[in-house]
């Protein structure tokens, strides 16, 4: 035992004498702004999307299924909240890489990270391109599309207290549907009661399947995606480093716990059978809506619709700030043109990594509209 001990004293001196990067990031989130930053990037409502795909994967177990998922990205989280607080730097895994590994490693690690970054908000915009185009045919999927990127651009040049509010608002929105949701289907519950066993999300429909449950729990991980963007803004918090830590560590157990609530509720209202949900792949995607719709009613199916075409915006906003703050720490550590380390005076905000941030989707999210 004296040996690990020791070495993890040596990292810890280490880490206190390593020197802060200089930053001219302004200070000003607070520990509710970072963990509004995670869930909007996660999306509280995310799980309505897979609801099928997992019901019918899990045999049912689907609440199970979260909940094993939640325990696994808890490593990870886990890992970050140590690494945010020992290198607690714009950048988060390209600083965490470039510390222990070295420059190569470092880079290789940002530009991997970066291209998630990069991919997931042009995806996000794209989705509300092809909803909005449903709405409104004569226009262009990409108009729409490279609008959205044009609206979280600015917001992001606005500075992060500016889009820390407007993550505030959008989030709220989202947890008060989330909200109603689950009020109505209590009442559901209490009038109609289940369709199936109480415990069968957390046991499954005719009898726990193991192999199935370990593959809802690899798909279901991927509801996850973005909370680590909490710890690209290391050198704007105003409290301790420890902040980061502590917000990781709360937006993955709030997290979890929505998705558990509301696949649980899903589950016992849910008309589909995980036997038929399998038989019928093309009615796994539209499973939690035709719930809504027949349990809840048509209301709440066209209100978690409306916030599910807007939301994604907003999630490529925060996930175009994360990028933009590597892009920022990459280049301030010389992998990348000095030119993006450049930070806005009047806002504090990282000006040029925001505008490239925003060129580089625009061009990816206009050419998928196009190839669509």
């Amino acid at each position: 035992m004296s040996q690990p001990m020791a070495n993890s004293d040596l990292t810890a001196s280490q880490a206190d004498e390593t020197p802060e990067a200089p930053s001219d990031l302004r200070r000003s989130l607070s520990l509710r702004d970072l963990v509004v930053y995670g869930l909007l990037f996660i999306g509280p409502t995310s799980t309505m999307g897979t609801f099928g795909v997992l019901d019918a994967r899990s045999h049912g177990a689907i609440a199970l299924a979260y909940l094993a998922a939640t325990v696994a990205v808890a490593f990870t989280a886990w890992s970050y909240a140590r690494m945010s607080q020992a290198v607690p730097r714009a950048g988060s895994v390209f600083a965490y890489a470039t510390a222990g590994l070295g420059r190569r490693p470092g880079f290789i690690a940002g530009w991997m990270l970066g291209l998630d970054y990069l991919f997931m908000p042009a995806l996000m915009t794209l989705i509300l391109g092809i909803a909005a185009h449903k709405l409104f045919g004569g226009v262009p999927v990409w108009v729409f599309t490279a609008c959205g990127i044009l609206v979280m651009t600015l917001l992001n040049l606005a500075g992060v207290k500016t889009t820390a509010a407007v993550s505030f608002i959008i989030l709220a929105v989202e947890i008060a549907l989330l909200a109603v949701f689950v009020v109505a289907a209590i009442v559901a519950l209490a009038t109609h009661g289940p369709q199936r066993g109480w415990l069968s999300p957390l046991t499954g429909s005719g009898g726990f399947q193991l192999g199935g449950v370990i593959g809802a729990v690899s798909i279901g991980v991927l509801s996850f995606l973005g909370f680590d963007a909490i710890a690209g803004f290391a050198e704007e918090i105003t409290g301790s480093t420890r902040q980061v830590a502590r917000a990781l560590m709360f937006c993955l157990t709030l997290a979890g716990a929505l998705f558990v609530i509301q696949t649980y509720l899903g589950a016992l209202l849910s008309p589909l059978t995980p036997d038929y949900l399998i038989a019928h792949p093309e009615d796994q995607g539209t499973a939690f809506y035709q719930m809504l719709d027949s349990q809840i009613g048509t209301w709440m199916g066209t209100a978690v619709t409306l916030v599910k075409t807007i939301g994604p915006v907003f999630s490529a906003m925060v996930a175009q700030a994360a990028v933009s703050r590597l892009m920022f720490g990459m280049a301030r550590g010389g992998t990348l043109p000095k030119a993006l380390a450049g930070v806005d005076q009047r806002t504090g905000t990282p000006r040029n990594a925001v505008l490239v941030s925003g060129l580089l989707t625009v061009i990816i999210a206009v050419a998928a509209a196009y190839s669509g």
